[in-house]
């Protein structure tokens, strides 16, 4: 009778499930509304709590790499260094035979002292020439003295004749007195003209001896031995020759790793030839090519996170950005692209911004020279003051 009077369970059922239509619009609905709260989510995050910035994995460091070349030519005596070696500042890495240079600065060294002793002989001279000078000058007060002498006997025998000849006449004197007194008026005459040339020949003399001591003034000038220009030059050799010996050994200029030796022992070597770099990787930079999009915001001073493909990110180095390059790599290519010509695409270009790294760590962790790196740069502006901090103060 039960079963007779209640109603059919199948029907009970199907009038309680909800139409499938309802229940598709509830689930669209609900991964809608999850939807935005997952977006508005990320945004605040991104908004006020992610930090804002711009990273790439084209980055690679660098480094001044110092070529070493040999300031003089001469053979290779010894070379002290290998490829891979590490060196310090001032270490010996090359030797070069210095028996030239060493005769060279001998010869130098000669003919310094050679000057000094002429520039002496020159301020002997001056003193030398300066008592010519007074000579000649009594000699030619002492030949005008001679010549007024000479003047005055040739002025007495003139009277005296003049008056000889008017006795003569009157028979006071005889024509022997006369004779002799045309004698005498002659031997006045000669010694006058003898006083006149001698005269003459002092005054040469004496404007000789001071013409010779001006052209050794000029030589000399107000020098000493020390401050003569002869002396100067002489010495200024000398250096050379000294600091041509010196050069005949090559020293490490800085500390790095020995690379790229091109040198044994017994090779002719000029000046200016490259024998070995050495790479200063306590200075190792990185030079990161971002995209052009990625630079709107990257401003010198910046901090910067590095990490390498050598140590993985377990090592992460601290970095500022030193300065953005005037152009793409492009650009200064060696055949720049010409876009106004044919079909055109495209093609996002990349700056490269150089980094500059923290000296202690890499000390602790150091790198090579063209290693893979991961920059990413911090543009949010609380991280950007900091970065200004560090930058005005040192890593």
């Amino acid at each position: 009778m039960n079963d007779i009077s209640s109603p059919h369970p199948t029907a009970a059922v199907l009038a309680a499930v909800p139409p499938p239509t309802s229940k598709r619009k509830r689930w669209l609905a609900a991964c809608g509304l999850a939807l935005l709260l997952a977006g508005g989510g990320y945004a605040i995050w991104r908004l006020f709590f992610a930090d804002h910035s711009v990273s790439t994995d084209n980055a690679y460091t660098s480094v001044e790499v110092l070529q070493i070349t040999p300031l003089v030519s001469g053979p290779v005596k010894k070379v002290n260094v290998v490829d891979t070696q590490a060196v310090r500042a001032g270490d010996v890495l090359i030797v070069l035979d210095d028996t030239d240079a060493r005769l060279a600065l001998m010869q130098a060294e000669a003919q310094l002292a050679r000057t000094k002793q002429q520039v002496r002989q020159l301020l002997a001279n001056d003193v030398n020439l300066a008592g010519q000078v007074d000579l000649r000058g009594a000699e030619r007060r002492a030949a005008e003295a001679d010549l007024a002498k000479a003047q005055a006997a040739l002025d007495k025998a003139v009277v005296d004749a003049q008056r000889r000849r008017n006795l003569v006449e009157e028979g006071a004197v005889s024509r022997q007195d006369m004779s002799d007194a045309e004698t005498r008026l002659l031997e006045a005459q000669a010694t006058f003209k003898q006083a006149e040339a001698r005269i003459n020949v002092s005054r040469a003399a004496n404007a000789a001896a001071l013409g010779a001591r001006q052209a050794n003034a000029a030589l000399i000038g107000d020098s000493t031995v020390d401050n003569h220009p002869d002396v100067l030059g002489a010495a200024a050799r000398f250096e050379q020759a000294r600091v041509n010996e010196e050069r005949t050994v090559i020293r490490a200029p800085v500390d790095g790793i020995i690379t790229q030796r091109a040198v044994d022992v017994g090779h002719q070597v000029s000046a200016g030839a490259r024998l070995m770099s050495v790479v200063p990787v306590t200075q190792i930079h990185v030079d990161a090519n971002f995209k052009e999009g990625q630079l709107r915001e990257v401003r010198q001073g910046q901090p910067v996170r590095l990490t390498s493909d050598l140590y993985g990110t377990d090592v992460v180095y601290d970095g500022w950005i030193d300065g953005v390059a005037g152009g793409s790599g492009s650009a200064f290519a060696a055949i720049p692209a010409q876009n106004a010509t044919g079909n055109w695409i495209k093609v996002v270009q990349r700056l490269p911004v150089r980094i500059r790294m923290n000296p202690d760590q890499l000390a602790k962790h150091p790198l090579r020279v063209g290693l893979s790196m991961t920059a990413t740069v911090a543009l949010d502006r609380e991280r950007q003051e900091r970065s200004a901090m560090a930058a005005a103060t040192g890593p």
